[in-house]
């Protein structure tokens, strides 16, 4: 099975940028996108219909604003929408589909880039996804979160730590979550086959940083203990651009 999380900036924009035509040939059983913007009539579903996927959409209530969806080529038993918490279900930060052996989580966390009120937005939201994530994994231990999490956990992931070490996404307080997070039924799924450096999943559009990997990685697929011993490969798709953000791949 092949599972791709994408923080696509904006479906109806990475499709004029040809996330269709690459979708058909990546063939990911399932995909999580996150950063939709648009609700599910503004598009044409049928161009996902046609590549054999069951589409589920979560949008923002605010218009061209955050939002998650997932295709899933096999039906899921139960979708679930939001995690039961009314500011973060409002933006459209997670989607859950259930299959008969497995759960699969897309998330979007927070970013608290703007500082102040947001900022204080994300670290309520990580107390309250760590709790949501730990009733959960009782209920369903094989489970996977994925998604943007708006965090880079170690120095490796980003391009330069001792710059950024007052930057929001690597903060020491956002870096603690994720060491909790990881030593609370989490594995960091990508970690588990690839320890090298240099490895993003996202770079700011300035400063020509993609061209020259000044990047972090920000986007994971989290795994329990029973889908981590069943992780057979792991990627990052640097080269494919619909977004500042490229996809993620977990084979399992």
């Amino acid at each position: 099975m092949k599972i791709i999380s994408y923080n696509v900036n904006g479906i109806r924009a990475a499709l004029k940028k040809g996330f269709a035509e690459w979708l058909e040939m990546e063939n990911p059983d399932i995909i999580g996108l996150q950063e939709v913007k648009s609700m599910e009539n503004q598009i044409d579903i049928s161009i996902f219909e046609d590549l054999g996927y069951h589409i589920y959409w979560n949008p923002a209530v605010k218009k061209g604003y955050s939002g998650v969806a997932i295709l899933s080529k096999q039906k899921p038993i139960h979708i679930e929408r939001g995690i039961g918490i009314q500011a973060y279900d409002d933006e459209g930060r997670a989607i859950r589909a259930d299959y008969e052996d497995f759960s699969f989580l897309c998330t979007y966390f927070p970013s608290g880039t703007t500082g102040g009120i947001r900022q204080d937005f994300k670290y309520a939201f990580l107390d309250d996804i760590y709790g949501y994530a730990q009733d959960l994994i009782k209920e369903k231990p094989n489970l996977m979160i994925s998604g943007d999490y708006n965090i880079c956990h170690k120095a490796i992931d980003i391009h330069n730590p001792i710059l950024n070490k007052n930057t929001s996404g690597f903060l020491p307080e956002e870096r603690a979550w994720m060491d909790k997070f990881t030593s609370a039924g989490f594995d960091d799924s990508f970690r588990l086959l690839n320890k090298e450096a240099h490895q993003y999943s996202w770079w700011s559009y300035r400063a020509n940083a993609r061209a020259n990997n000044k990047g972090w990685r920000i986007d994971y697929h989290m795994t329990t203990p029973s889908i981590s011993a069943k992780v057979k490969d792991v990627r990052i798709l640097h080269e494919i651009i619909h977004s500042d953000h490229c996809p993620i791949v977990v084979e399992i």
